[in-house]
């Protein structure tokens, strides 16, 4: 396979990074500000000496703050260095927010079927249903975390899929760009003792948002989807989200796992799940095949 332009054909005015070099430049961008928020937030007693977020207040100091430090140096960089418009990472497209709220719902419907495919298998038992709706508090700090998760989804989209994606794939070619950009995603979302399924799971859940946005030609979708599915499974059913507790009462049913982990996902939560792993797996080969019939079509026409 050849380079090649993904989104907009719009040249970069400045510096594009060579292939090999942008999963490195990707780390720095994720690891500099974070250890300089992690710094502030140790001073201040919201996260420990490993850099685990303490509490509720914790875990939406990392989401907001945190990754809101991640997106302004991304920015920062595309804008400064490289010099190409934010339609050349994927935001780009007719009636983006339509787009954006379609993905949001189907991250919540996706997440919803999940976890209901591990509970029929036996993964969880089902305890008191809507809980959180008793509770005022616990409904306001939901719309905290959805603020939350708006932001960090927003910016791993952003920074995986738009910019990472297409700087590899104009510089080498789609196929590694997909590779390599999953490969930065779960070696950053990888935690000391981790079980080779789980960061196999990591793996799938960057190649399934890969191929949602080589599908659409856009990131607006799968951003959306992102969120939707990190705050449905944060708050939902009392379960942990990437080894995140949020520490509330139910939205939905709290489900408490009764399954080996294996199913469960452990304390990882449901994206720990081997069935969460084939519907990664299998909704990609749907998109990924929809894509190479997509573009085979347009080169057809082209020639």
């Amino acid at each position: 396979m050849t380079p090649t332009v993904l989104y907009s054909p719009e040249p970069a005015k400045g510096w594009l990074p060579w292939g090999a070099l942008a999963p490195v430049l990707c780390i720095l961008i994720v690891a500099l500000p974070s250890i300089a928020a992690w710094k502030i937030e140790l001073q201040l007693g919201l996260v420990d000496g490993q850099g685990e977020p303490l509490g509720f207040a914790g875990l939406c100091t990392l989401l907001l703050f945190d990754f809101s430090l991640i997106g302004a140096v991304l920015f920062a960089w595309v804008g400064f260095v490289e010099r190409r418009s934010l339609a050349t990472i994927g935001l780009l497209g007719e009636r983006p927010w339509r787009t954006f709220f379609a993905g949001l719902g189907l991250g919540l419907a996706t997440s919803t079927l999940v976890v209901t495919a591990i509970g029929l298998a036996g993964g969880y038992a089902v305890g008191e249903v809507l809980p959180a709706w008793a509770s005022a508090p616990a409904l306001l700090r939901m719309t905290a975390l959805a603020a939350g998760f708006a932001v960090q989804s927003s910016v791993e989209e952003i920074l995986f899929r738009g910019w990472l994606m297409s700087a590899i794939a104009r510089r080498l070619n789609v196929v590694l760009a997909v590779v390599l950009t999953s490969t930065v995603f779960m070696l950053l979302h990888y935690s000391p003792h981790q079980a080779w399924d789980i960061m196999l799971g990591t793996f799938l859940f960057s190649v399934f948002a890969c191929a949602w946005a080589l599908t659409t030609g856009n990131i607006w979708g799968v951003m959306g989807w992102h969120i939707g599915w990190n705050w449905l499974i944060a708050v939902g059913f009392e379960l942990p989200i990437t080894g995140f507790d949020a520490h509330l009462p139910a939205l939905i049913a709290k489900l408490t796992p009764v399954g080996p982990d294996a199913l469960t996902g452990g304390a990882q939560g449901p994206e720990g799940s081997y069935l969460c792993a084939l519907f990664f797996a299998a909704a990609s080969a749907l998109l990924i095949r929809r894509t190479a019939r997509d573009w085979a079509r347009s080169r057809e026409r082209a020639s």
